[in-house]
């Protein structure tokens, strides 16, 4: 039996002329804009928003607001767990690199800032159903996420990674709205006040079996804090220019996806409650249908169990019992 899961990476450019590929989640957030008849409009204006609000947050020596440009990579993942070249789709993540138009270099930003997972949906959708089903509370399974967790770590820990990536990833998230943020006075010069929660979500504990910790910051002219989900010093591992690349990134998609938070016409506040039903915000120009995303999650979630789980069961129970990582 194989026990060292081998990964393989596809590289996509993500800009205006961008294609879904057959194996991407269709509720991932960069798929998503490229649907429709104005998928290059979304696009386009999306990139726009995100080269704006980096050049807004590296405003030393860019007094003309354009020194720099984000260039985006979709990092496709598939695992083969036989060996025998067959593979299936496990990860997405971002790759930021950094255009300086005034040195001409090209500089690597951060990779992970958004992350997309069908084995997560396959959790969400239909394990966490299954095992509520019929009751009267909600409960999670105590090995809830074990598996998910365990083949993230491996990809982190593969030559693969090594062999593409310098350092480890970072994913940045959405504030939850059954949780409330109270502001600290910790101040990072690009990420910004830090905020602390009133307690633990399932999301952290999810994430946390993947080998990562979180810490929320709003950076300077944000209405609302992000999450920030790292392995190793969120604050000192990273350069501002590869901070930035995330945050630019990442609340772009957000201000689009979750408007009532990300573009609120109201600041965060020393104690901050985010709320999807806020009414006091504003839209982009971006289309977005949040409704079929929701319901797409659902099919995904099955697909991964048709799929994935079920024909490689035995093999992926056995490997998660006996993996170290």
């Amino acid at each position: 039996m194989n026990n060292h899961f081998t990964f393989s990476i596809k590289r996509i450019d993500f800009d205006e002329n961008y294609q879904p590929s057959d194996n991407t989640r269709i509720t991932t957030n960069f798929a998503n804009l490229a649907r429709g008849k104005r998928r290059q409009e979304n696009l386009r204006n999306a990139l726009q928003m995100i080269n704006n609000r980096f050049n807004a947050l590296a405003y030393w020596d860019n007094h003309k607001g354009d020194r720099y440009s984000a260039e985006l990579e979709i990092i496709s993942v598939d695992i083969d767990v036989e060996g025998n070249g067959h593979t299936f789709p496990t990860i997405e993540i971002l790759k930021a690199n950094i255009v300086d138009h005034v040195t001409d270099q090209r500089i690597e930003g951060i990779v992970g800032n958004n992350f997309s997972s069908y084995v997560r949906d396959y959790d969400f959708s239909v394990i966490l159903s299954q095992h509520n089903k019929g009751k009267s509370s909600f409960s999670i399974p105590d090995d809830f996420g074990d598996l998910h967790g365990k083949l993230f770590k491996h990809f982190v820990n593969s030559d693969v990674y090594k062999a593409n990536f310098q350092k480890p990833p970072v994913i940045c998230l959405s504030v939850s709205e059954n949780k409330t943020y109270h502001r600290t006075e910790n101040q990072h010069p690009v990420l910004g006040f830090e905020y602390q929660p009133n307690g633990s979500s399932l999301t952290e504990k999810y994430f946390e079996k993947m080998g990562l910790k979180v810490r929320y910051f709003m950076p300077a002219n944000s209405v609302a804090p992000l999450a920030f989900y790292f392995s190793g010093d969120l604050l000192n591992d990273y350069t501002n220019l590869e901070l930035i690349s995330t945050i630019s990134t990442m609340e772009t998609f957000q201000k689009i996806y979750r408007p009532e938070i990300y573009n609120a016409n109201a600041v965060a506040g020393q104690h901050y409650q985010p709320n999807l039903r806020h009414q006091d915000h504003s839209l982009t120009q971006i289309e977005y249908d949040r409704e079929e995303r929701n319901q797409l999650a659902v099919e995904q979630g099955k697909f991964v169990e048709e799929h994935f789980i079920k024909p490689y069961q035995p093999i992926l129970a056995q490997w998660s019992a006996n993996s170290a990582v």
